[in-house]
């Protein structure tokens, strides 16, 4: 059983510059609040099967986590895969689908996040905890959306 949330933002730009938007990890650290830095482990152009370690201070310490792109249909859909067993966490999987739809002037960002694989008491935090994810990836979007429209 997984654990999910959603998260939807209006912002005014055309889908094409939302999407660039949120694969453009080089400008990440003028809008990502609490980012440390990005160690990609590959260069050029995101595609699926990149990789990079993001760490970030969340709740009051720092946390290094493996990220994998796993889906890319341009500009409608961007899947991610974050490998808790590689990282801070140390568990689970945690999986970003971005869903990128134009709504009149603006477009409309979907994300529905899943959080998948644990297990005994780290599952019954992480119900616990998906409240925080939520708001921790709302305030992503809000800080995209302020970002992208200025």
């Amino acid at each position: 059983m997984s654990i999910r949330f959603e998260v939807k933002r209006s912002i005014g730009v055309n889908k094409q510059k939302a999407y660039e938007g949120l694969i453009d990890l080089d400008s990440a650290n003028h809008w990502m609040k609490g980012l440390v830095g990005i160690e990609r482990m590959d260069s050029g152009p995101l595609k699926v099967g990149s990789q990079w370690k993001e760490t970030r201070k969340m709740f009051g310490k720092e946390a290094t986590e493996h990220f994998e792109v796993a889906e890319l249909d341009e500009p409608n859909k961007i899947v991610l895969r974050c490998d808790g067993t590689k990282g801070t966490t140390g568990k689970g999987e945690f999986v970003f689908t971005y869903i990128i739809a134009s709504a009149g002037d603006a477009t409309e960002v979907t994300l529905d996040g899943e959080i998948r694989g644990l297990t005994g008491l780290a599952k019954f935090f992480g119900k616990m905890m998906a409240g925080a994810f939520k708001k921790a990836c709302e305030k992503d979007l809000d800080a995209l959306k302020s970002y992208l429209e200025r």
